[in-house]
C-alpha cells in the first residue's frame, strides 16, 4: 500500500462545512481541518469542530484539529460609500481617531490606535497582501499623512503591514485569550499562535491554553520580520511552527520568501521540530478545477524539502472546488515523494553531537536500521506520541505507525510527516505476546503482509509515557 507522507491540512469554511462536503474530503485525504478563528464567531467554529468529529469517526479515521488564532491583525476601518480607487500620487491619510465606517477618498480609520506611534516618515505601508503601498511623509498627532505608491482598489477591513516589520502589537488579542479558553473546550490538538515575535509570546499562549484544560500542541506562525530573527529560540519553545507566506513576503519582501521558507524548513528539522508550508499553495483553485504549473511545482518543493504538511486555505474554506484542491495537492505530494530525495536517509545530529534522551537515541536508531535492512514498517508503542515524532524527523520513506490507546495522540501524530495512527490498547494485550497482538493490528489495518519484517520500539514498562528503551525486528508470520 502506498501511503502519502506529507499531511495535507484544509481550512474549514463555508465551501466545505456541510457533512457530505467534510466526508468527501476525509476520504480525498486530509489529515487535519483548520478552523480559523479569524472567521466564524464561537457557536460556528464549535458546530464545525464538533461536526468534524462525527464525520472522522463515522470514517473510522482519525483527523486531527488545528485552532488558527487571529492574533493582532491590523486593519483599515470601513469606507462611507463603498470601495475607493487610488491613483498613485494621491495623497491619503490613516488615521486610528477617524471614525470606523466613516472613510473616504482621502482617509480611513485602522483598528491599532498605537500605529502612528509605530511608523516615521519614510516608511512604506502595505495593504491588502500587498497590493496597494503607501510611503509615509509624516504624523501629525494621530493622523499618519502617506503618498500612495501603489494604487488600486481599496475596500473594507483590508489588513496593513510596515515593510520591515516592527509595529508593536501584542502576539495574543483579548480575542484571542477568549479563542483559546473555547479551543481548549474543542479539545483542539493543535494551537496556532498568529504573530508571535519572539518565545515568550509562545509561553504564554502555551500557559493560558493549560489553565484552560487544553492539551493540544502549540504552533507558532512565522509571519513577522521579528519571529525569523527569533526563529531558534521559537523552535525551542513552540511544538511546530507555520511557514506562514501571506504576511510574511509583505514583511520581509516577496524576493527574500523562497530562501527564507527553505531555511525555515532546514531549521525545523535540525531542532527536531514540525514544519507547516501555508498560504496561497493553490490559490487559482478558488475558481479553477484545476492548479497552474506553477502551484504544482511550489507544493512540491515544499515536500521536496522535507516540510511535514502543506495547506489549503481559501481554496477549501470559500473556493469552488475544495475536494478537487485536496485530490490535486495528494497526487502532488505523491509524486515528489517518488523522488529519491526525499527517501535518502537524512539523519541530522544535534549541534552538540549527542542525544538528549533514551527516546530520540532509540528513535534515530529505528530509522538508521530500517533505512539499511529490509524493514517493511516500523511500529512504535507509544502514549505521549515522542517517539514517533523523534523517528519521522530523517528522511525515509519507510511508514511509521504510532500503535497507540489514547485518541488524543493518534489525532496529534496526524500532522507528523509519514507517521500514521493506530489504535492499540497495550495494556489490555497480552504481557507475554503484545508484539504478536500489535503484529495482528498492523495486518488488520493492511500494513503488513506475511514475510514483512516490522522493527518496533517499546519500553519495558508497558503504558507509561517516555519509558522507550527497547527495538525488536519481527517477521511477520503467516
Amino acid at each position: 500500500m502506498i501511503r502519502r507522507r506529507t499531511k495535507i491540512i484544509a481550512t474549514v469554511g463555508p465551501a466545505s462545512a456541510d457533512p457530505e462536503t467534510l466526508t468527501a474530503l476525509v476520504l480525498a485525504g486530509v489529515d487535519l481541518f483548520r478552523l480559523n478563528f479569524s472567521h466564524g464567531n464561537t457557536a460556528t467554529i464549535t458546530e464545525w469542530a464538533e461536526r468534524i468529529r462525527r464525520v472522522a469517526e463515522a470514517c473510522q479515521t482519525e483527523v486531527g484539529l488545528l485552532g488558527d488564532l487571529a492574533g493582532p491583525k491590523i486593519r483599515i476601518g470601513r469606507f462611507r460609500d463603498g470601495p475607493v480607487q487610488l491613483r498613485s500620487g494621491d495623497p491619503f491619510i490613516i488615521d486610528p481617531a477617524c471614525p470606523e465606517a466613516d472613510g473616504n477618498h482621502e482617509r480611513v480609520g485602522v483598528s491599532y490606535a498605537r500605529l502612528p506611534g509605530d511608523v516615521a516618515a519614510g516608511d512604506r505601508l502595505l495593504l491588502a497582501d500587498g497590493q496597494i503601498a503607501f510611503r509615509v511623509e509624516s504624523v501629525v498627532g494621530t493622523a499618519i499623512h502617506c503618498r500612495v505608491e501603489t494604487g488600486g482598489v481599496l475596500s473594507d477591513l483590508k489588513g496593513i503591514n510596515r515593510e520591515g516589520g516592527g509595529l508593536s502589537a501584542e502576539a495574543l488579542t483579548d480575542k484571542d485569550r477568549h479563542d483559546i479558553t473555547v479551543a481548549a473546550g474543542l479539545g483542539v490538538d493543535y494551537l496556532a499562535v498568529s504573530f508571535p515575535r519572539d518565545a515568550e509570546d509562545i509561553a504564554r499562549a502555551r500557559g493560558l491554553l493549560e489553565k484552560a484544560g487544553g492539551r493540544g500542541l502549540v504552533v507558532a506562525k512565522i509571519e513577522r520580520s521579528e519571529a525569523v530573527s527569533n526563529i531558534k529560540s521559537i523552535l525551542a519553545a513552540s511544538d511546530a511552527i507555520m511557514v506562514a507566506r501571506g504576511d510574511l513576503a509583505i514583511e520581509i519582501g516577496d524576493w527574500e520568501l523562497a530562501g527564507v521558507q527553505k531555511r525555515l524548513i532546514r531549521l525545523a528539522q535540525e531542532a527536531r521540530s514540525v514544519v507547516i508550508t501555508a498560504t496561497q499553495m493553490m490559490e487559482s483553485m478558488v475558481l479553477s478545477p484545476v492548479p497552474t504549473r506553477a502551484e504544482v511545482l511550489d507544493v512540491a518543493n515544499a515536500v521536496l524539502d522535507g516540510t511535514d504538511a502543506v495547506m489549503l486555505s481559501a481554496e477549501s474554506a470559500v473556493g469552488h472546488y475544495p475536494v478537487r484542491a485536496v485530490e490535486a495537492m495528494a497526487r502532488i505530494c505523491l509524486g515528489a515523494e517518488k523522488d529519491v530525495m526525499t527517501q535518502v536517509s537524512l539523519e541530522p545530529v544535534r549541534a552538540d553531537g549527542h542525544y538528549e534522551s533514551a527516546n530520540e537515541l532509540i528513535a534515530m536508531a529505528a530509522i538508521h536500521a530500517a533505512n539499511r535492512f529490509p524493514i517493511r514498517a516500523v511500529a512504535t508503542l507509544t502514549e505521549s506520541g515522542t517517539t514517533p515524532h523523534l523517528a519521522s524527523r530523517p528522511r525515509s520513506a519507510i511508514p511509521i505507525y504510532a500503535l497507540t490507546r489514547h485518541e488524543g495522540t493518534r489525532r496529534r501524530v496526524t500532522l507528523l510527516r509519514g507517521v500514521y495512527p493506530v489504535a492499540f490498547d497495550v495494556l489490555h494485550a497480552n504481557p507475554d505476546h503484545v508484539l504478536d497482538e500489535a503484529v495482528a493490528t498492523l495486518r488488520a489495518v493492511g500494513a503488513v503482509e506475511p514475510g514483512d519484517y516490522v522493527l518496533f520500539t517499546k519500553g519495558d514498562s508497558e503504558g507509561v509515557a517516555g519509558t522507550t528503551n527497547l527495538l525488536k525486528v519481527v517477521q511477520v508470520q503467516s
